[in-house]
Parts: structure tokens; sequence; C-alpha cells
């Protein structure tokens, strides 16, 4: 159910069925539901229990409390709700992987809106705290901006501490390295103009840092230009055991251009129809947190191409149209969608995988994964995009 209000009655009617029940799973769902719309009230009503929350509702009080991370206003509750979360976590008698990587996030969090609030000392010790826990996630590049987002917070922290050399260090390093996001270069400027006394410099710095993030990016991609590909084309990566076996990841049995999928509204669409443009296709799922956490980098790459002859879809497998349609409003994904329920076009195994054509149809590159911040996937399609344009002089500007 989309609509908070409806999910609200829904929960109301199974109580009164049944009051005995135990209904922390919907309570939290609820709570959540309401932080995210910022209804304090309503999440504080819903917890009034002491509901447990499950790993899938601790990932999704992450999203929540990370969706208010972007206005000051919201730093009291950020505070008061993460550390109340994180007293319920750490006083489990065992802490499961999940819990624990949420648990680290909170914590930065937590140290991020105490240093705004100007208690400093508390910012600091849990910012240590968060660096302590042994966590995969952070450097996984499963969860969206993860390492970017903890740079962003540790930065904050050390300048709220007066630390302001060392909050510049780490947000030069971020940059340069690509591990770096919209919301971490505009606390660049502000870190910046703090330690400089002045904005003079701060835009060229962050040009050139990111300048080197995306040669980086590019020279890595470069390797993987594909010369020879005929249809039928299997697309295989390195198993991850290391075992060096190849896993094949899609089979592709017919041309880019005899295809034609059905857009959200079952519109059909005929791929054939960009012949002459460079074609991104990315097959993903709403469940794959990886394949919606590379979207907003998509998002900046269509906006910077749209006046070039560049075609991006988003192609959804498996799922229901109209579910696909509902996730795809409730997150505001501004991206053409395509849908393939049945997987019929190059049966994909893997997602978030990334297939990109040149003018003429024939695969120049696939790729699997999220590059771990949106920075870094933009810049890994780009260097795709402008690679693909060496190699093709008509779209040599």
């Amino acid at each position: 159910m989309e609509n908070v209000k409806d999910q609200e009655a829904y929960y109301e009617e199974m109580r009164k069925a049944n009051p005995d029940a135990d209904y922390d799973t919907y309570l939290t769902a609820l709570a959540i539901a309401n932080l995210d719309h910022g209804n304090t009230d309503k999440y504080k009503f819903y917890t009034r229990s002491n509901p447990e929350f499950s790993a899938i509702a601790l990932i999704n009080l992450v999203y929540a409390l990370e969706h208010l991370e972007v206005e000051n206003e919201n730093m009291p509750v950020i505070a008061e709700v993460s550390q109340e979360v994180i007293d319920k976590i750490e006083s489990r008698d065992e802490i499961d992987v999940i819990a624990n990587g949420r648990l680290q996030v909170l914590l930065e969090l937590n140290a991020m809106a105490n240093a705004k609030l100007g208690n400093v000392a508390l910012a600091k010790k849990n910012l240590e705290k968060s660096s302590e826990i042994v966590s995969e996630f952070r450097d996984s590049k499963y969860f969206k901006d993860s390492k970017a987002s903890y740079y962003d917070r540790c930065a904050l922290v050390l300048a709220a501490a007066g630390e302001t050399q060392r909050a510049m260090d780490t947000l030069v390093k971020a940059v340069r390295t690509g591990e770096s996001k919209p919301k971490l270069r505009e606390t660049f400027a502000q870190v910046y103009k703090e330690l400089k006394g002045t904005d003079a410099g701060c835009e060229d710095l962050i040009k050139e840092l990111r300048e080197e993030a995306y040669q980086h990016y590019y020279d890595k991609i470069k390797k993987t230009y594909l010369t020879d590909v005929e249809i039928p084309y299997e697309g295989k990566v390195d198993a991850p055991n290391g075992s060096g076996e190849k896993l094949t990841i899609f089979s592709a049995d017919k041309n880019i251009y005899d295809i034609s999928l059905p857009d959200l509204n079952g519109n059909k669409v005929n791929l054939a129809d960009h012949k002459g443009e460079i074609l991104l296709i990315d097959f993903w799922t709403t469940m794959c947190t990886p394949c919606v956490a590379c979207f907003a980098a998509f998002e900046n790459v269509v906006e910077d191409y749209k006046d070039e002859p560049f075609q991006l879809y988003i192609i959804n497998l498996f799922e229901f149209q109209e579910d696909v349609k509902s996730f795809v409003k409730k997150k505001g994904i501004d991206l053409d969608v395509l849908h393939d329920e049945e997987n019929l076009a190059y049966n994909v195994v893997a997602t978030p995988t990334k297939i990109v054509f040149d003018p003429q149809g024939t695969i120049r590159f696939y790729n699997i994964a999220y590059a771990g911040s949106t920075d870094g996937e933009y810049y890994k399609v780009k260097a795709m995009i402008e690679i693909i344009k060496e190699h093709a002089p008509s779209l040599k500007k």
C-alpha cells in the first residue's frame, strides 16, 4: 500500500480483529513511513510500545533519517530518533550483520546531527564509535553513497570541533577518489570558506579534483571497450570467489534493434528508433538496492547529454507493471522506464546490469554492479559514452 493513511487503516482493522497478535512489523513500518513524511508525533505514537526493529525496518529507518538529513531543521529529530534506536540495538544480546551495519550509519547520523546542534563532544564520541564497528557495508558498494555519506558526516563533525584542516583533507580525498556526491560537494564549499576565509579558488579546486576522479574511471573503463562483438553474445564476469571461473550475466541472442518493450503505460517502445544514437539500457528490480542507488547518477547523465544523440532506459525485470509504476512514482524516479516482466530481451541473471551500444547497435560496454557513489557511477557512465563517441566520428563535436 502506497498511502500511509491506507496502511494505518489496514493496521487498525487487523488490530481490532486480533488485538493480541504481535504487530511489531506493522508498527515499525507505520512509524517509519510517518517519519519519512516528517510526522515525528506519529512516529512516537507507533513506537510507544517499544516494538522490535527487524533488519528491514532498520534499513528503512536509516533511509528515512537520511531523507530528513538534507534540512538543518530536522537535526533534533535525527539526534533523538537515532539515539533511541542506537540504544535499542546496543542492548541486544546479539547483533546481526544487518543491525551492526545500520548501527554504524545511525552513529554517523547521530554524530552529524549533534555536531550541527553544538553537542561536539557527543558528536566526536559517536563518530569514533562508528569507526570502531567492523562492517562490510561502508565499503561494499551496496547502499547508496555509503562511503561518501561517511566522509561528509565526518567532515561536518571535524569542522564543528574546530579541526577544519582535517575536515578539508577528508573532503579532498572523497572528491579526488570519486567517493562523493552533490551534498558532500556543498559541505566542501562550506568548509573551504571556513578554512580560507573566502570562496575564491573553491570551484576551481573542486573541478580539478573531479577531473582527476573522472580520469581514473575513464582509464579503467577504456580497458573494457569491446572491439569484436557478434550476436549471439554472452556477457560474462569473473566469479566473485576468485576461482577464475566466468559467470554469464546476460545472453544477447538478438540485435538490440529487434527488441520492443512496453513502457509503464503499456505503450510499445521500439529500440530501433534509436539507430544512430548511443543507447544505454540498465536492467533492475525494485528490490535491488544497488540498482536504485544508480538512478541519481543516471539522472545527471541524462541531463548532461539531453542535447546529444543519447538515450538511457532502465528496464525492470520480473515484476508486475503496476507495482513498478507505483514504486517509480513513490521514489520520484525521473528516468525512461521500460518493462520486461518475463526477462525475454537478454535473459539477464544479475542486476544491476548495464549494456551500452554504439550508434550502429553494437555492444561496446557492459557492466555489473554499482560504483558505490553518485559521482562514481556518473563518472563510469560518462566514460563509456565519451569513449564510444571517440570511436564514432559522426558523434564528435
